[in-house]
């Protein structure tokens, strides 16, 4: 009894130690989850308390897509309101090439649907290689709306591929103003990079073209105008439900131009096949009235990416359309250097108009002779006719006197040498030699018989036409340059209001009116009984104007040129400047026809009918 009754108190005791346990234990666990639950509660107020905000705007983001509005591009014109660059809205057939397998299958089944050319399918290729995978790239551009409907029928079974409503570029006028307008192109990297460091990367988003060449790349920011913003809820598969809030883009602005679309096409047709150059200014603006760089190219093959083929064919052509020889080929300007030349001796005190020789023909130089171009010379010679006649000789031993340091230093203050600042991107300098220039280049010292060969517009001289241009203008406003500009005035695409690019004169030289006179006379004189008399006949103006050969290949001493043995691509340059009205020049004229051989032949009556058309009307 006993022993049951102490076994009966230690089952007793046991019960009593397991219970307080199991209250210790359930305190301690209640304490957990009082605490978990007060750090479960501090969290929620964390998150909805203090980061409100952040996952709000997360929240938001979800549900509001910011979509940029691209601007459109400003529209360019001609003087009298001719269009030269306009937009228009079209279809495109485009692949996003990380959301297809094979691409190459893709396409082959879209040309059983919509057309797609050899051409589509190279650009396409070239796209794709300069292109980020992620993008979309058109393969087909222009779509008919009955190719719309036919793709939109199919549309799910092209996962990747979608048609786009864009604003496409034209050029109507096609090569006829490439090397003016230029022409824009898809933006690649080197524009992103370029974009970015002038912190213009954000107004670019949406937009995938940019100005590559000419006006079009000069005045990008002013075309591009200000891209807009729309902020739109969507839904969870990613479509627009409404447009919460939108700020418009500005559309960019419009250029109008100085040049006459009717003078430009009459210039260009002037040329014929011929390879050349033309560009005319108005002396007292500067504003380009005509500029031509012939042969050409269409600038809208590039607005969607040229084709591999299509491009070879321009790059590989001997006949080099891209180049645009009136801004970056540089030539020596032959016997159209002689006015300045002229100028340059009366502005030294190197000679008076009086002053002249009996012309032999050549002169010599140590033991080499220098010829004239004239068997014999050209008799008496004074300032007058050593211009009206273009004599060699008398050049020759100018330049002697004159020596390269005032010859460099005269013709630099018309603007030889360097760029002009035209509004058109891609502008060479030309080359002005001098001692320096000479030392600096070939690291050797100068010599007296290049000098001579710089009088004549030959040796290292090397000029671009719109220089020659700048300077007959120059020269034809009595000392006052201006700067060349292409565009007018810019105007505002909403407001219309007008903003002229102003005619400011770049500097004004100081040259002796009666200096400037004999020069001037001398110039009338080539186009009424000189070298380009026969081409400016019953003009029914005056004109003053100079004509001029360059050599392509040097004739060594003791042989004669003669055109007929040398092959067409060697042949001389034909180089011509005029102004007129003599009197109040309104239009100052340069142009160089390649391998065109005697200045008078070739050039000068392509500036007769620039000048007939311009000042009269008249055409043909």
């Amino acid at each position: 009894m006993a022993k049951s009754l102490f076994g009966g108190g230690t089952e007793f005791r046991d019960a009593q130690r397991e219970q307080a346990i199991f209250k210790r234990r359930l305190l301690v666990l209640s304490v957990f989850v009082v605490l978990m639950f007060a750090v479960l509660a501090g969290r929620f107020a964390f998150l909805q308390v203090a980061q409100h905000e952040h996952f709000h705007t997360l929240a938001e983001a979800n549900r509001i897509a910011i979509l940029p509005a691209p601007p459109a591009r400003g529209t360019i014109t001609d003087r009298n309101g001719v269009e030269l660059a306009h937009n228009y809205t079209g279809h495109t057939l485009e692949i996003t090439p990380s959301k297809v397998g094979d691409v190459d299958a893709l396409i082959e089944r879209l040309s059983e649907i919509v057309e797609i050319t050899t051409r589509d399918r190279r650009r396409f290729k070239q796209l794709s290689e300069e292109s980020k995978s992620f993008e979309s790239l058109p393969i087909r551009n222009r779509l008919s709306d009955d190719e719309i409907a036919r793709f939109a029928a199919r549309r799910y079974q092209f996962p990747g591929v979608e048609i786009k409503a864009r604003l496409f570029r034209h050029y109507p006028q096609g090569e006829l103003f490439s090397h003016v307008i230029g022409y824009i192109g898809r933006i690649n990297k080197k524009d992103v990079e370029r974009l970015d460091e002038a912190g213009e990367l954000a107004n670019y988003r949406g937009t995938d073209h940019i100005g590559k060449m000419g006006v079009e790349q000069h005045y990008e920011r002013v075309l591009h105008g200000t891209t807009g913003v729309d902020r739109v809820e969507i839904d969870s598969a990613g479509r627009a439900v409404r447009v919460l809030s939108r700020t418009p883009p500005v559309a960019g602005a419009n250029l109008v131009l100085n040049i006459d679309t009717s003078l430009q096409a009459l210039a260009f047709k002037a040329f014929g096949n011929r390879r050349g150059a033309l560009v005319a200014i108005e002396p007292k603006t500067g504003g380009v009235l005509a500029f031509v760089s012939t042969p050409s190219f269409d600038p809208n093959l590039f607005v969607e990416g040229i084709d591999p083929q299509s491009w070879k064919e321009l790059r590989d052509s001997p006949d080099r359309p891209m180049l645009n020889r009136a801004l970056a080929g540089t030539y020596p300007p032959g016997s159209t250097f002689k006015p300045f030349m002229a100028l340059a001796a009366l502005t030294y005190g190197k000679r008076t108009p009086q002053q002249g020789f009996a012309d032999p023909g050549y002169f010599w130089l140590g033991n080499h002779q220098f010829r004239d171009s004239v068997v014999g010379g050209h008799g008496w010679v004074d300032m007058h006719k050593s211009i009206v006649v273009s004599s060699d000789t008398y050049y020759y031993i100018l330049a002697n006197d004159l020596g390269i340091d005032n010859i460099a230093k005269f013709m630099s203050s018309v603007g030889f040498g360097a760029r002009s600042g035209i509004d058109i991107t891609g502008e060479a300098a030309g080359t002005l030699p001098s001692r320096e220039w000479k030392k600096k280049r070939f690291g050797r010292d100068w010599f007296a018989g290049e000098t001579v060969s710089v009088s004549i517009g030959q040796g290292y001289n090397s000029y671009t036409p719109l220089q020659l241009a700048a300077a007959t203008a120059t020269l034809a406003n009595d000392g006052v340059m201006f700067r060349p500009h292409v565009v007018d005035y810019i105007e505002d695409a909403r407001t219309q209001a007008r903003t002229p690019v102003e005619p400011a004169p770049l500097r004004r030289l100081d040259w002796d009116r009666e200096h400037l006179a004999v020069v001037k006379r001398a110039m009338v004189g080539v186009n009424i009984s000189g070298t380009s008399a026969r081409v400016f006949a019953g003009a029914g103006y005056t004109s003053a104007g100079k004509t001029g050969t360059s050599q392509v290949i040097a004739i060594k001493q003791g042989e004669r040129y003669v055109e007929s043995w040398v092959a067409e691509r060697h042949r001389d340059h034909a180089l011509f400047i005029v102004y007129a009205p003599a009197e109040d020049p309104k239009i100052a004229v340069a142009l160089i026809v390649e391998n065109g051989g005697f200045g008078a032949r070739s050039a000068a009556p392509i500036a007769r009918k620039v000048l007939d058309y311009y000042l009269l009307g008249k055409e043909g």
